[in-house]
């Protein structure tokens, strides 16, 4: 019994080893008879068809960003190896030295980037003259081959930090997402990284028959197994071309920032941060290192978005929110007024405050920007609980701000966004030990100084949220995608409400367009548009002060809301008011009054990137 269960498994172990032999043997027949009847003593090279990358146009459809065509050479080390090509007729074709060819064909094999087996880039971005010559005698040179690569092109030399640039992956990315391999472009700022997955397509695949020359014979199988690559979505974005141009020649040859928003919907009709670049420098090309190591080098830091980046204190455009939580929390109402003899004081303090008429209501107050008036407010309003709980006061005020936006990243889609600082209870208590600080302490905060900071982006949405009566959409550089199917994300698409109720911000309104009338901001007047603004100075203890305005027009169903940061610009009227009233009046009325011309052409003559002001 037991040698005919021995037999059995004998069988069983048998027909298993011919089984495997069988398959083994068809195996070898698909490749030696059926596979090299097709490839005739040569390959299937499997080639990549990359994806047109989707353009980037503006709000009107103007393209901003589009294609070029480039080639890169590949090759195979191995095949190289194996041949015998003439490298002097190949130098001469590619215009490069006997040095670089063996250069760029030795690598670290040793390392995992690159394998003698697998192709790899040998020169990146060569002309379309430079491959017509190339190409008639590729078939010399065997383990050579060449791909068409599109990588972007920009049609105005403008728009820089918002539209980005594209870059070659690094191995992290590579590892990251298994769509990318080694010599692929990848979205490294701006838009172009933003919306990486929509813009970059879906790329193809071609099975090509070599013969042993690696001269190509057809398709491989008729094309069965090849695929189609598929364009990336074409953006439409949010910026007007023209809006953004003026911007930029405003602020030539100064430090700052300009944020235009569309209330209504959030979308940046300008985003303009200065000094800044031509974004055709970081194109892909042989040039591009050079141009990238000088932009880093500048002192001027042309690289940094100063727009959603840099952090300042508000000044006095922090004051229409401090009167909007004073109004809320009950502590005044919109004809409370405050005495001014100059400035507020308390015990040995004293905050100074300019001349100006009397401050008979919260309106005027924010008209004629008095720190006395601002000074008191905060105070009552820190001190509502009490003269000993502050923290509490402050806990208050800190939950409206981020209601704001203020304190935290508002979620732009664009990278690189810092959250500027509100300093809380907590903060208070490291600084100085709980309980040892009291409103007095902390009174800066109440005319927008002290430890406060904000973006520009978040003056400007804080403008929004005041010409919206109370609410906000996130800012966001995406209006749509050509293909309707797909809508910007959800985030973008949703009301964001303040604590702060509708009715608080009829005086503030009033008070804002007091100040462009009759008030700091008078050099903002426009013929025809009701401009609602107000300016600030926001000191530097580094040299001049900065020069601060936000402004929305018209009062009523507002179109622009819009926020200016002018570095070392003084006082608030001196620079940023004129430029802000400016960009109103061009998005407005497409141009700029006569009357108003010599405003536009001090501005344009302006140069405070030499001067290094300081009062």
């Amino acid at each position: 019994m037991q040698q005919d269960n021995y037999k059995n498994r004998r069988y069983i172990i048998q027909g298993i080893f011919i089984s495997v032999a069988v398959l083994l043997l068809l195996k070898c027949f698909q490749i030696q008879v059926i596979n090299g009847a097709e490839t005739r003593d040569g390959g299937v090279k499997k080639e990549t068809i990359y994806a047109s990358r989707g353009t980037i146009l503006d709000r009107n459809g103007k393209l901003l960003v589009n294609n070029n065509a480039i080639y890169d050479i590949w090759v195979t080390y191995n095949q190289v190896a194996d041949a015998n090509i003439d490298t002097a007729k190949l130098c001469r074709l590619l215009n490069i030295t006997g040095e670089t060819f063996v250069k760029n064909l030795e690598k670290d094999w040793r390392s995992n980037r690159y394998r003698k087996y697998k192709p790899f880039v040998f020169l990146k971005t060569i002309s379309p003259e430079m491959y017509a010559r190339f190409q008639e005698s590729l078939y010399e040179f065997p383990g050579f081959y060449v791909e068409l690569r599109n990588v972007r092109g920009y049609s105005y030399p403008i728009g820089a930090h918002v539209l980005g640039y594209i870059g070659e992956v690094n191995r992290r990315q590579i590892d990251k997402d298994s769509y990318y391999k080694s010599g692929d472009y990848i979205g490294i700022s701006g838009i172009e990284l933003a919306y990486e997955d929509y813009l970059r397509g879906q790329r193809g695949v071609n099975y090509i028959l070599k013969d042993k020359f690696g001269i190509t014979r057809g398709s491989y199988r008729n094309g069965e197994r090849d695929t189609m690559a598929l364009s990336g979505l074409d953006l439409m974005s949010s910026l007007d071309l023209d809006l953004q141009k003026y911007g930029e020649e405003l602020m030539q040859n100064k430090r700052g920032s300009i944020v235009a928003i569309e209330p209504s919907t959030g979308e940046v009709l300008a985003l303009v941060s200065t000094p800044t670049y031509d974004p055709n420098l970081l194109t892909i090309n042989r040039n591009r290192g050079k141009a990238y190591v000088a932009l880093l080098e500048d002192k001027t830091e042309p690289l940094f978005n100063r727009a959603i980046s840099a952090q300042y204190p508000p000044g006095s455009i922090f004051k229409p929110i401090m009167a909007l939580v004073a109004l809320q929390e009950g502590v005044i109402t919109p004809d409370r007024g405050v005495g001014c003899a100059g400035g507020y004081v308390y015990r040995g303090l004293r905050v100074g405050c300019h001349n100006h008429a009397p401050v008979s209501s919260v309106s005027k107050g924010i008209q004629h920007s008095c720190n006395a008036y601002f000074c008191q407010i905060f105070r009552e309003t820190i001190d509502k609980n009490g003269f000993s709980n502050a923290d509490k006061g402050l806990d208050t005020l800190v939950m409206h701000l981020k209601s704001f936006g203020m304190g935290q990243k508002l979620g732009i889609d664009l990278p690189h966004e810092t959250t500027g600082n509100i300093p809380t209870t907590a903060y208070y208590n490291k600084l100085y030990r709980k309980g040892a600080w009291k409103s007095p302490t902390i009174i800066s905060l109440g005319i927008g100084q002290g430890e406060m900071l904000v973006t520009p982006l978040q003056m400007a949405n804080l403008t929004a949220i005041i010409a919206n009566r109370g609410w906000y959409y996130t800012p966001h550089m995406a209006k749509k995608f050509k293909n309707d199917a797909t809508k910007i994300p959800y985030r973008y698409r949703t009301k964001n409400y303040t604590l702060v109720e509708k009715r608080h911000f009829d005086p503030i309104v009033q008070g804002m367009h007091d100040v462009v009338l009759a008030g700091t901001a008078r050099v903002a007047q426009i013929p025809g548009i009701d401009v609602c603004g107000k300016t600030g100075t926001a000191e530097n203890p580094h040299g001049a002060d900065h020069s601060v305005f936000i402004a929305f027009a018209p009062r009523d169903n507002p179109k622009i809301a819009i926020a200016v940061f002018v570095e070392n610009g003084r006082f608030g009227s001196t620079h940023a008011a004129p430029i802000a009233s400016l960009m109103i009046e061009q998005y407005l009325n497409g141009e700029i009054d006569d009357k108003r011309k010599y405003l536009e052409e001090r501005m344009f003559n302006s140069n405070l990137l030499m001067k290094g002001l300081k009062e």
